[in-house]
């Protein structure tokens, strides 16, 4: 049996960087991540650039997750790619974690870092339109050039829709953004960029029918339903940002389940311990007093969870990790670099 300090569960940010935090306090590391890459989110939003990481250069987002990992493999974590945790429990003084194939996993402690729960895209639904997520449907961008000079039609009025339609405003020749209700839900600044470059934003209005070209190969037009009347609109690609469906069906043996409330998130007691001891929680998926939702609220998370991992383990241990201009993992490293930098 091998048996970890610590198994984070999910690598998206908060797992990536409680994973180097983990490395700093000596403990031994085990990431565990649904998908068959790591970054979580942020593999959604690779183009767009970030802005609100404390010292750090606006960063697109494929940069600052390809840094991210190689950050949180500083100290050489295992990692377990495209595996599923469905079960966790504990025996023994310490926890087994069963992934949906029936993998084990041991481990002294447990970080819980999945977000909101696995995302999957809240996909339209009209019969067939799944054919055309090959050509010209689209629940997420991997390259805007593939929009350069195109008509798109942008269904959706939370921030991801009209983060979208902004970042594709060099872009696109014309944005079309339609929403069922009757106001966007996205912050002012980012519509009234929209509204400034003259973007036609239609409200209560929806998708009703897809009309294919000549090839049956993509759409060429759709019909939309705007108050109750219908017109057909044509359009090169559309972009649909209707949110994300989340699973969270991690469950625990009876009696370790940590408490959760009624957004089904866990509840922190303090330093991101959950209720169960040896259990912590990091990220979207914890909930506590004061917490920020947002990539330095992660960063934050992380260290303290990993702090208090390590207290669980060696109740004489420092109560936190000193700072890396002055530890000694990174003497070696620093000499690396600076001799890279100077050569």
């Amino acid at each position: 049996m091998d048996l970890y300090d610590v198994t984070i569960v999910g690598g998206g940010p908060a797992g990536l960087y409680s994973a180097f935090y983990s490395g700093m306090r000596d403990l031994k590391t085990k990431i565990i991540e649904f998908h068959p890459q790591l970054g979580g989110k942020v593999n959604i939003f690779l183009e767009k650039m970030l802005w609100d990481v404390g010292g750090q250069q606006p960063v697109q987002g494929e940069v600052f997750l390809k840094n991210l990992v190689q950050q949180a493999m500083t100290f050489n974590p295992t990692v377990c790619l495209n595996s599923k945790v469905k079960w966790i429990e504990k025996k023994n003084n310490f926890f087994t974690i069963t992934t949906e194939s029936g993998e084990k996993h041991y481990s002294k402690a447990v970080i819980i870092a999945i977000g909101g729960g696995i995302f999957q895209p809240i996909k339209l639904e009209i019969d067939g339109a799944e054919k055309y997520e090959m050509t010209n449907l689209h629940y997420t961008i991997n390259g805007m050039e593939r929009f350069r000079d195109k008509e798109l039609l942008i269904s959706g009025g939370g921030n991801a829709a009209i983060d979208w339609a902004v970042e594709l405003l060099p872009i696109a020749k014309k944005i079309t953004v339609i929403y069922r209700s009757d106001e966007l839900k996205a912050h002012e600044s980012q519509v009234n960029k929209l509204k400034d470059h003259g973007v036609d934003i239609l409200l209560n209005t929806e998708i009703q029918k897809l009309h294919a070209n000549t090839q049956k190969t993509a759409i060429e037009s759709v019909d939309i339903v705007q108050n109750g009347e219908i017109q057909t609109i044509t359009m090169d690609d559309i972009l649909i940002c209707h949110g994300y469906n989340r699973e969270v069906s991690l469950e625990f043996e009876e009696g370790i389940a940590p408490k959760r409330n009624e957004s089904q998130l866990f509840e922190s007691i303090g330093q991101c311990k959950t209720t169960t001891p040896g259990i912590f929680a990091v990220g979207d998926i914890v909930s506590y007093d004061d917490k920020v939702y947002l990539l330095v609220g992660t960063f934050n998370d992380a260290v303290l969870a990993v702090n208090s991992v390590k207290k669980y383990i060696e109740p004489d241990a420092d109560s936190y990790a000193m700072v890396s201009s002055h530890n000694e993992k990174f003497l070696e490293k620093n000499q690396e670099l600076l001799a890279e930098i100077y050569r």
